[in-house]
């Protein structure tokens, strides 16, 4: 400010340059910075496809684990049932009365 007759604290080039300069540093690393930018989108995309097959992986495994649990469930059913069928069986021997019928053929 002239008026005030204040003495400026830098001459007059010295702030503009320094703009200047700063400026074309920015603007020639902005591509450097813009393909590292593009490079960690598509690492991050990779790992996302990759985390998402290992998903579907794990999911199928599930799904055989579970079916394998229902068939275990079933058969175990079908045991008790069995044994269910001879203690009465084993019941009416003691008893001394005839079965009704033999477990073996039920089975």
């Amino acid at each position: 400010m002239p008026s005030l007759h204040w003495r400026a604290f830098d001459p007059f080039p010295a702030f503009v340059a320094y703009l200047l300069i700063s400026n074309v540093i920015q603007i020639s690393l902005m591509p450097l910075l813009m393909v590292g930018q593009n490079m960690q989108g598509r690492h991050s995309e990779a790992r996302a496809e990759a985390d998402f097959l290992v998903n579907q992986k794990a999911f199928a495994d599930t799904e055989t684990i579970l079916k394998h649990l229902e068939t275990l469930d079933a058969r175990l059913l079908e045991l008790a049932e069995s044994n269910h069928q001879i203690l009465h069986h084993l019941v009416a021997c003691a008893d001394g009365a005839e079965p009704p019928s033999s477990p073996a053929a039920s089975g």
